[in-house]
């Protein structure tokens, strides 16, 4: 059944991903090209002006993140998207968006590698880049679609989130969602949800912008608005300049990983099928867990009690939610287009307390329905 006022649209992935930028209010974007995620750069540049917004095209990825960085702090929601060698260039500026608490979007289209890799195939090999690219502890949020309606919704809750914890988060995809095209119902923008970051209610010579409260998160005031703060990737106190008071140091670092630990039920999402009664367990993500899906089905079809667990958020990663239903299964298979970088997740989460089968490919094919369901048939 149509949404009401919604409209319907035959969208790109990538298309999708920039169509719900510009609905979750994101009026920057810098970037780089680079296959497969070019196309949210070209839609962009058309796009933002008309809204206006800002675009600009970057020397290179890493000056692309840092300038990013720098239209949020001048209260712009600010995006920028790539792929394979890109996404590691822009590894050490994801890492003083973390330290600053810099609201900010960063899309990786996933391609194989490593370098320069495969550029027009897909992959799914950047979970643990996501995760640990950047150096020291430091916190993270990773979504990852399995549709073009998907990409667009995720989208605009990378945002959300964004600006609701001042942090940077990644939108995992990978080349067959950014490339595939699908009818996708587009809802009409008054019932979409935009959270915006908390502005201060202090004046400017009250203000801590790394103050520690109940909440974790400090407010965050624009440049320009007033409010005069210093921002470094520096360990720094509540004012936001460097220290080197051991207690200071501790205090400030426990509550920017614990930010996210203190949200994380409302961060983490997954999708069941089948789950309740079943014997095999199938965890996938992305463009591979369309291909479980169908074969999750087939094996129930064909009497097997198959389920699955479709993760759409990788980081933090949902090993509560596993820990649920995981024990009712007699194994467990893991699908993905790298050589178990979810599997390894999957193994600490559940102890390895059941067999985990590991069903991957990184010659560029996609994991196929048939592939999995060979899995599920083979006897251990």
């Amino acid at each position: 059944m149509k949404e009401a006022n919604s409209t319907v649209r035959m969208l790109q992935g990538n298309v999708a991903c920039a169509e719900g930028a510009i609905a979750a209010g994101c009026r920057f974007f810098a970037g780089y090209p680079i296959t497969p995620s070019s196309e949210i750069a070209e839609v962009l540049a058309q796009r933002l002006p008309a809204v206006d917004g800002a675009f600009i095209q970057m020397e290179d990825e890493i000056s692309a993140m840092g300038a990013i960085i720098g239209a949020s702090l001048a209260g712009a929601k600010s995006m920028t998207a790539t792929s394979g060698p890109g996404f590691s260039l822009k590894q050490e500026n994801i890492g003083f968006a973390a330290m600053a608490e810099v609201p900010c979007v960063i899309v990786d289209v996933q391609r194989g590698g490593p370098s320069t890799g495969l550029p027009t195939n897909s992959a799914q090999g950047d979970i643990m880049q996501a995760r640990w690219g950047t150096h020291g502890d430091h916190p993270i949020i990773a979504l990852t679609p399995s549709s073009v309606r998907e990409t667009y919704d995720m989208t605009i809750r990378a945002f959300n989130l964004a600006e609701k914890l001042r942090t940077p988060v990644i939108l995992l995809t990978d080349e067959i969602i950014g490339h595939l095209t699908e009818k996708v119902e587009i809802p009409d923008h008054s019932s979409i949800e935009i959270i915006n970051r908390k502005k201060p209610d202090v004046a400017p010579e009250k203000y801590l912008p790394y103050e520690i409260n109940a909440t974790k998160i400090p407010a965050m005031a624009n440049f320009g608005d007033g409010y005069r703060y210093h921002v470094t990737g520096l360990v720094h106190d509540e004012t936001g300049f460097p220290t080197n008071n051991p207690d200071k140091i501790q205090m400030q670092l426990e509550r920017l990983n614990q930010k996210i630990d203190f949200y994380r039920d409302e961060i983490v999402d997954i999708e069941t099928v089948f789950t309740d009664e079943m014997d095999i367990l199938v965890i996938s993500f992305g463009s591979t867990a369309r291909s479980a899906r169908r074969a999750v089905i087939n094996a129930r079809e064909n009497g097997i009690k198959a389920g699955l667990m479709r993760l759409k958020t990788i980081w933090p990663f949902p090993d509560k939610e596993i820990e649920a239903i995981y024990k009712t299964a007699k194994k467990i298979i893991v699908a993905e287009m790298n050589l178990g970088q979810l599997a390894h997740e999957v193994e600490w989460a559940t102890r390895r307390e059941k067999p985990v089968i590991r069903v991957n490919k990184i010659n560029g094919e996609a994991i196929t329905p048939s592939d999995i369901y060979k899995a599920i048939l083979a006897e251990d």
